[in-house]
């Protein structure tokens, strides 16, 4: 949901005066988004690709993973909370104890009903425009994965992979990396 007064453009100062209330607050371009709490399963899908993503990163010691809520600060006027991100080595120094300043290696989003238009379109925009290297839509409805890849002229959709395929997440950026999605969508 887009609370938006196009007269009024908030920014990161005015974001940090949000009320703590269980709901994710973002600014694109200076309008605010609020979504509500995750459901159970997108819950249980940030947690596993969390704990694979995680652990992968940190044995081979690449860079650093985060999850939401953690506030990736693009411009004073574009702030987000990915459900997952990827910080590569080569970006860490982007990294404050309080967010992120700048573009993540690597985005996650988990989509839903009330998030499915920003989250392939707005926010899908944002990390092109910012820089992203690499960004996945996570539909746990249909269990599919859309992957973006930063080409010459900007994002480019490289993959769309679905548990029913048995299809693998796999990226560049984490060779080495392959996360079977019928395991990922896989609810015990």
């Amino acid at each position: 949901m887009v609370l938006n007064n196009p007269a009024l453009k908030l920014t990161y100062e005015d974001y940090e005066h949000f009320p703590d209330d269980g709901k994710r607050h973002e600014l694109i371009d200076g309008d605010h988004y609020v979504t509500p709490a995750p459901t159970r399963k997108h819950q249980y899908l940030a947690g596993r690709l969390n704990a694979r993503l995680f652990t992968f990163v940190d044995e081979r010691r690449l860079g650093q993973v985060y999850s939401a809520p953690f506030d990736v600060v693009l411009s004073a006027v574009d702030v987000v909370q990915p459900d997952l991100l990827f910080v590569s080595n080569e970006r860490t120094q982007l990294l404050t104890d309080k967010n992120l300043r700048g573009a993540p290696d690597l985005v996650v989003e988990i989509g839903s009903e009330s998030t499915r238009r920003t989250d392939e379109t707005t926010k899908r925009k944002l990390y092109e425009r910012f820089g992203v290297r690499e960004y996945w839509v996570v539909d746990p409805v249909l269990e599919t994965v859309k992957v973006y890849r930063q080409g010459d002229a900007g994002f480019v959709r490289t993959a769309e992979l679905s548990a029913e395929a048995a299809d693998s997440l796999e990226t560049p950026l984490l060779p080495g990396l392959s996360l079977p999605l019928v395991e990922i969508f896989a609810e015990r």
